[in-house]
């Protein structure tokens, strides 16, 4: 969110930071699945969502959002119009001697292989910004 203020020099009206966590079990209850989390300040438009899923459950982040309830995310969210921001880090070999260089370059090697992260948490494409940093390994 940092990031797009200072490139943009603009915040969105209503903003929902979403955590996704995966329980060590094969489904959560619906009843279990969301809890909200104002941070403290009271019509700023910005909220903390932790969805929880089990480990055979596939997020669904547009169906979870239309779950919530409008007063706890003060007012109706607009998942029609909304926009995805998804962060993406890339992993860079480094000088440090952190690992054998083989098991840096494997490492590396495997993280290109991962899931379309706005595929798997169901988000429109056109809509869903990716916005990626580096981290050297």
């Amino acid at each position: 969110m940092r990031a797009n203020v200072e490139h943009n020099h603009v915040r969105h009206e209503q903003v929902v930071i979403l955590s996704i966590e995966t329980e060590p079990v094969p489904r959560v209850p619906a009843d279990r699945r969301l809890a909200v989390d104002g941070l403290g300040y009271a019509d700023d438009g910005i909220v903390h969502v932790t969805a929880t899923y089990g480990y055979m459950e596939t997020p669904d982040v547009p169906a979870t959002l239309a779950m919530l309830d409008p007063a706890e995310t003060e007012g109706p969210l607009q998942l029609d119009q909304a926009s995805y921001f998804l962060s993406k880090i890339e992993l860079r070999r480094g000088q440090a001697p952190t690992m054998a260089p083989w098991r840096k370059r494997l490492f590396i090697a495997t993280s290109y292989i991962t899931a379309d992260a706005a595929e798997y948490f169901g988000l429109p494409h056109e809509r869903t910004v990716i916005m990626g940093s580096h981290i050297e390994v």
